[in-house]
């Protein structure tokens, strides 16, 4: 008679026993025999280690693809989440590039409508002497901050007066995104600017007539039918009687400081400058003043840009007054 199986060590292969099989039967007519006793876990089903069962077992292959499943499932769930975010801030570099780019164009219109309105024309005076559009480099007028929905951008310009180019950057803030655009031959864009080649604005007689040169550096010509004049004296008022251009009188009346718009009245009502033309400006008053800075005049056309905006030219940008010639 065999002994019990659970007598000897069941790891210890010297000291198993043979077992009647549950899966054939056993005693008369029985099957083979087996080494490894029937286990708790498929009693039903005879002996055997866990995984081999498992895959004899057809329920126990379902588990086991639901378990590789899962972790398929798991795995691409954490994919998705770590790129999805990833993508989305990918996604944001494009549309701050594109919003820095025109706030960049924004620096450059600015630049030009601000030279403009200030009559920076490329012309030099103050002491020391200094270039009127190096002044767009100053401290508050460099800079300027826009809101573009929720985001806060921002332009800076930057102007290098040996070359005549204008660097203006845009760029979103908080952001790594900037973009620049650069503008070579920036006078040309003012269109009609001091000559350089020709004398700085300057006093013929002192305190009482004005010279000054400009030219019409575009490609188009400009014909100009008005003009408007300020200037900050002391001492007794003075009026602006007469103005000449080319030696060519366009202007007789008596013009006080801020008057506002008002037309040519002699030498055909206007003054044609072709393309490249440098034009001679003499500007008089009644009588020699006692002080006379900030001379700006502003010359209009009928139609057109300078129609409105006209074309201002800052005789002395640096408040200083004007030298006599």
């Amino acid at each position: 008679m065999d002994s019990p199986w659970w007598v000897h060590h069941p790891r210890t292969l010297k000291n198993s026993q043979t077992f009647t099989s549950p899966l054939t039967g056993g005693g008369k007519g029985g099957g083979g025999h087996s080494l490894i006793p029937p286990t708790l876990i498929l009693p039903s089903k005879g002996g055997g280690d866990f995984l081999c069962c498992l895959l004899m077992n057809s329920k126990g292959i379902s588990v086991l693809f639901l378990i590789i499943a899962l972790l398929l499932m798991v795995t691409i769930g954490y994919v998705l989440s770590y790129l999805i975010p990833t993508k989305q801030k990918s996604v944001r570099f494009p549309i701050y590039s594109n919003q820095a780019f025109y706030i960049a164009q924004s620096g450059v219109e600015y630049a030009i409508r601000y030279s403009a309105e200030q009559g920076w024309r490329g012309t030099s005076d103050g002491s020391p002497s200094r270039y009127d559009i190096d002044r767009l480099n100053d401290s508050g007028n460099n800079q300027r901050t826009l809101v573009i929905g929720k985001l806060n951008g921002r332009f800076t310009i930057n102007y290098t007066t040996a070359t005549d180019l204008l660097t203006s950057t845009g760029e979103i803030i908080n952001s790594s995104e900037d973009r620049v655009i650069k503008v070579s031959r920036f006078t040309d864009f003012l269109r009609l600017i001091f000559d350089l080649a020709s004398a700085a604005p300057c006093w013929t007689v002192s305190l009482q007539t004005a010279r000054f040169y400009f030219k019409n550096v575009r490609a188009d010509t400009v014909t100009l039918t008005a003009f408007s004049a300020s200037w900050t004296r002391t001492g007794k008022k003075r009026d602006i009687t007469r103005i000449d251009m080319n030696g060519v009188q366009k202007y007789s009346g008596t013009y006080g400081s801020g008057d506002g718009r008002v037309n040519f009245n002699m030498g055909g009502n206007s003054q044609t400058i072709i393309s490249g033309q440098v034009i001679t400006v003499l500007i008089y008053w009644d009588s020699a003043m006692k002080s006379c800075q900030n001379l700006i005049i502003t010359f209009y056309t009928s139609t057109g840009d300078g129609s409105t905006l006209g074309y201002t030219f800052n005789l002395d940008s640096a408040g200083d007054g004007l030298p006599n010639c």
